[in-house]
């Protein structure tokens, strides 16, 4: 079985779609993708479904989306149910069910893999291996996680995970490429991200150090002040130490900023 849950949720088995179109049996297949050949308990099936308002009947209603799957899963089986059989594949455990799943057929676990391999890479200063291994994490990526299933309280709390690991990724895939000399090329990409996050401090230190490189440097100081005015009129707070250090070294034109030196908020 082939699954995506990086943008809408696909799964396809022998080339034949296996996601349900009813809500709650999406919920369920969504949750096991997420934790592909681990055991997902019942009630934290229930939890998914139907929140802390469990209806006396969702034991059996559980059991019934189980089979509506499991037949699915038979129909893209079809000639095949001699060697596999769908309780194979989504299976029945004490307390619990897993879906079964091979090894690099998920996208999230390729995505997880080429990060952390990229994290490693960042760590061990080998900038291009790394902005190239989290470059291709983050293709992955076709949209917010699971945009098109009805998250409950648990999926709600999966998604969020992975969309901090995409930022991570992101920032760290940001810091290499400023290390190898590239702000000029990702300067629109930071201007972008900026604009979607007015207030990530981060994101405003690359884009600053990014322009200051690229001898934008009233530019880098415009993206500072339009930062601190979010912030002091949202949260009533000043930027960061780290930011603020920033600001002043773009001020005095620090030689330390020049490339090569890390200037991360």
């Amino acid at each position: 079985m082939d699954i995506k849950v990086l943008g809408r949720l696909t799964a396809e088995l022998n080339g034949v779609s296996v996601v349900p179109s009813a809500a709650k049996p999406r919920q369920i297949l969504a949750l096991l993708a997420l934790q592909p050949g681990r055991v997902v308990t019942v009630p934290t099936l229930m939890e998914e479904i139907w929140g802390e308002d469990i209806p006396r009947s969702a034991a059996t209603t559980l059991q019934t989306y189980i089979l509506q799957l499991r037949r699915m899963i038979a129909a893209a089986l079809d000639g095949d149910l001699i060697r596999h059989h769908p309780k194979d594949i989504l299976v029945t455990q004490h307390g619990g069910y897993l879906l079964e799943v091979l090894p690099g057929r998920i996208d999230v676990q390729e995505a997880e893999q080429l990060y952390a391999s990229g994290r490693d890479a960042h760590e061990a200063g080998d900038y291009r291996t790394a902005s190239e291994l989290l470059g291709r994490a983050l293709d992955l990526w076709q949209g917010p996680a699971l945009v098109d299933v009805r998250v409950g309280s648990v999926l709600e709390l999966e998604t969020l995970r992975l969309e901090e690991d995409r930022m991570a990724a992101l920032e760290l895939r940001i810091e290499a490429d400023l290390e190898l000399g590239r702000h000029a090329e990702i300067v629109p990409e930071l201007r972008v991200l900026v604009a979607k996050n007015p207030m990530h401090e981060n994101f405003c230190a690359h884009l600053m150090t990014a322009l200051h490189r690229s001898n934008n440097v009233w530019r880098a100081l415009e993206a500072y002040q339009r930062l601190r005015g979010s912030l002091v009129e949202e949260l009533g707070l000043e930027p960061s130490a780290p930011l603020q250090r920033l600001h002043q070294s773009i001020l005095s034109a620090d030689p330390k900023l020049d490339l090569g030196v890390s200037s991360s908020a």
